[in-house]
């Protein structure tokens, strides 16, 4: 019983950050909705699902109906969000490195950050921000004595 409550656990926290991956709306569970969700499954192990527009009642049935359905564990359900786990049978490909490198499959490079459009100025590295190309504003001078 432990076992299953800390696994559960774990995938709970798993799919903490997840964000649902099939939609079902207000024309529920339909063959290409199935089919999503099984291919999801294949791909991802756990997934979460958005039911939109179905009753509490009826969405509990929905969710059972489901889950035997597509052999898949319920692990969560959150308001209209539930989270469905089933292990994949097979293990995932793994391409090697040396063989990517053939292929031309080759990590992307990371994505740089834009540069800002803000940039301090040189006369007052610690004065305000002015957009790129634009004057810094001058600062009046005091060097005048009010009468």
């Amino acid at each position: 019983m432990d076992d299953q409550q800390s696994e559960r656990r774990a995938l709970r926290a798993k799919a903490h950050a997840l964000k649902p991956v099939v939609l079902l709306g207000q024309h529920g569970v339909t063959p290409a909705v199935v089919t999503a969700i099984e291919e999801a499954l294949v791909a991802h192990e756990l997934i979460k699902v958005r039911l939109r527009g179905i009753e509490r009642e009826v969405r509990d049935a929905v969710i059972t109906d489901l889950a035997a359905r597509l052999q898949a564990e319920i692990v969560n359900l959150i308001g209209h969000i539930v989270t469905l786990y089933r292990a994949n049978p097979e293990p995932p490909t793994v391409v090697p490195v040396a063989a990517r490198k053939k292929t031309g499959l080759r990590k992307k490079a990371p994505l740089r950050a834009a540069p800002s459009p803000y940039q301090r100025t040189d006369a007052r590295p610690n004065g305000p921000r002015t957009p790129r190309g634009a004057p810094a504003k001058r600062q009046p001078s005091t060097s005048r004595r009010p009468k």
